[in-house]
């Protein structure tokens, strides 16, 4: 799926670090959404939190959705690298065509990337007893719990990164 995208067909050549990037973060993220699909269906993946609400029916599409949403924002980034971030696509009414103004990508990209920061990189506070974490009924579990979810720490680090190449990148041109 990804190598119909075209990346890297920009005015000026894309760091092949910055490409590597912006290929890899779906992937990086998809351990995170997979481990999160069981609690959709009222699977606790070993957690154990006595304040956790009872199953509703709105929780599977809610789970799936953001799921979806977190990939469709990984793959979104790919705009950082490729020329349909820095011109409109023809099926974009009014705009297409024209050149896309570098802060209009870089102000959400870097942006995005300090929220996702504060969202999932205070998690090894928690790992260390500094924050409170959810239990889990074993090691096991509480080890899958942080492989699967540990390098979505990366993705406010990685769109930031990826933001501040398409800025230096751009700003000249």
């Amino acid at each position: 799926m990804l190598k119909n995208i075209p990346v890297g067909d920009t005015e000026r050549p894309v760091p092949r670090w910055a490409l590597r990037l912006a290929k890899a973060l779906p992937f990086v993220l998809l351990p995170h959404c997979l481990w999160r699909l069981p609690f959709a269906f009222d699977y606790r993946m070993g957690t154990i939190d006595p304040a956790a609400p009872a199953y509703v029916w709105w929780a599977t599409p809610y789970v799936f959705g953001l799921s979806v949403l977190t990939e469709a924002l990984a793959l979104l980034t790919l705009g950082l690298v490729s020329g349909w971030g820095e011109v409109f696509p023809s099926w974009v009414p009014v705009l297409r065509g024209r050149r896309v103004p570098p802060l209009a990508a870089v102000v959400p990209g870097v942006l995005g990337g300090l929220v996702l920061c504060g969202l999932f990189d205070l998690q090894p506070l928690a790992w260390f007893g500094v924050l409170d974490e959810v239990g889990f009924s074993s090691g096991w579990w509480e080890a899958l719990c942080r492989v699967c979810v540990g390098p979505a720490m990366l993705w406010g680090p990685i769109t930031i990164a990826l933001a501040v190449s398409y800025y230096r990148r751009r700003r000249i041109a």
